[in-house]
């Protein structure tokens, strides 16, 4: 039985994925002839932290160096952009319903390629934090957060799923050896090769009876 569920956070609990994609569209708006090669770097790397983002943004996009101060910059102006926006943006559907209907038969954790702090901010501002038993951000690795939770509480890799939306929430999931659900608000199956999707969370809770009832009979 499946006895923990991580979740990432744009995108999959509240809907901010396009927020974070106009900030970098605003960000580097000063360099029109590359915003395109900017934006699609940002959206093949969902997921991936925003500093990964802007070293290869301006190493390999803009071939200009990038010192620290101006790391630092750019980090805090995203944040500044992103925000009060997030603050205001809707749950994904079926959101609260799923983790209100389902808080005594699973363990919730986040973890998120947004800076831990600003995370943990943003999930407290929205009146989320009661649902996590933990909450886990950048700079640590998608990974190495999985593996930690398993570890910590003793949990087989069969009773543990991770929720995302992005390549790398795949990737990190498949390197854990854990089962990948994927939100596609799209749900365009032909896209992709992974067998669980979900549109939203209103239909999430029988992704997870299908992957029990695998689960059951593998082990049998």
């Amino acid at each position: 039985m499946i006895k923990a569920i991580i979740f990432d956070f744009d995108g999959v609990i509240v809907e901010s994925a396009d927020i974070k994609t106009e900030a970098f569209r605003e960000l580097f708006a000063a360099y029109p002839q590359r915003i395109k090669e900017i934006i699609d770097y940002h959206l093949i790397n969902a997921g991936v932290s925003r500093y990964v983002k802007f070293r290869y943004i301006y190493e390999r996009i803009l071939e200009k160096g990038l010192l620290k101060n101006r790391e630092i910059e750019l980090g805090n102006r995203f944040s500044q952009i992103v925000l009060e926006k997030i603050l205001n943006a809707p749950l994904v559907a079926g959101a609260k319903e799923f983790f209100d209907a389902n808080r005594s038969r699973y363990q919730f954790f986040v973890a998120s390629g947004t800076p831990e702090e600003e995370l943990r901010e943003i999930i407290e501002a929205r009146g989320l934090q009661g649902h996590f038993k933990e909450i886990h951000g950048s700079p640590k690795k998608k990974t190495a957060i999985i593996n930690e939770i398993i570890n910590k509480y003793s949990f087989a890799k069969n009773e543990v799923v991770y929720v995302g939306d992005a390549q790398s929430d795949r990737i990190s999931a498949e390197e854990a050896g854990i089962v990948f659900i994927e939100r596609k608000p799209d749900l365009d199956l032909k896209s992709g090769s992974y067998p669980w999707a979900i549109k939203d969370l209103s239909d999430f809770g029988e992704i997870l009876k299908k992957i029990e009832k695998i689960n059951f009979w593998r082990n049998d």
